[in-house]
């Protein structure tokens, strides 16, 4: 009797030793996964920046101009700033460049008259989840989301001098003046311009990152033009 119950002792004394084993083998293993994630979100968005801005540079040969309403100023697309007659989202720019004619598509108007010969210039993802979209199109909106669930920011070159001011005030990465003609961001895992605290309201991936905000240096944020 004694030797049974010597024996579920020493079973429960296993089972707790590899239950602790797993958790801290867990403990070590769970951060190193999630840097691997971001990683790979990171990477993603700097290939769809890259998309954004070849397609714009190949409407711009097309067509002789950008796509953007007008000129005499530079135009920011952007879900958390106000933008110019172009609208606030990037939601008409891209449905341009991939060619939405659906006649019940958001910016369909839009699309008719900035892109009459029907080029297709690009060919986003839609995203999966549209209730809270990441990784692709909004298809109600038009929007492309980057894969932390925030609209990717672009700043096109609308006095068509080949000069951009940085959006980062602080460290300015690439110097106050870009000489280009669009560039391309994304906010990160904070969704926020540059480091610190996530933004309110919290994108899909909320944590607070190293970093300055408003500074590039040490932040979650992707640029296109480094």
């Amino acid at each position: 009797m004694q030797r049974h119950s010597d024996e579920r002792a020493f079973t429960l004394i296993e089972i707790l030793v590899v239950m602790t084993l797993i958790a801290i083998l867990m403990g070590i293993g769970y951060p190193a996964f999630t840097a691997v994630m971001e990683q790979a979100r990171k990477t993603q968005a700097k290939n769809e920046e890259q998309q954004i801005v070849a397609a714009i540079n190949a409407y711009y040969t097309d067509y002789g101009k950008y796509p953007i309403a007008g000129s005499g100023a530079d135009v920011i697309f952007t879900g958390t700033a106000a933008g110019t007659s172009s609208g606030s989202s990037n939601g008409a720019m891209i449905d341009v460049l991939r060619n939405n004619m659906s006649p019940s598509g958001p910016n369909y108007a839009t699309v008719t008259s900035w892109n009459p010969r029907s080029i297709v210039f690009i060919q986003p993802p839609v995203s999966k989840d549209q209730t809270s979209p990441r990784s692709g199109i909004q298809t109600s909106t038009g929007i492309w989301y980057d894969p932390w669930g925030k609209p990717y920011n672009v700043m096109i070159d609308g006095t068509y001098d080949n000069q951009l001011a940085n959006p980062y005030p602080v460290d300015q990465p690439g110097g106050a003046t870009l000489y280009l003609g669009v560039i391309v961001w994304s906010f990160g895992k904070n969704g926020a311009l540059g480091g610190g605290a996530a933004a309110p309201p919290p994108p899909a991936f909320t944590a607070e990152i190293g970093g300055t905000a408003g500074k590039f240096t040490g932040s979650g944020d992707v640029i296109s033009w480094e």
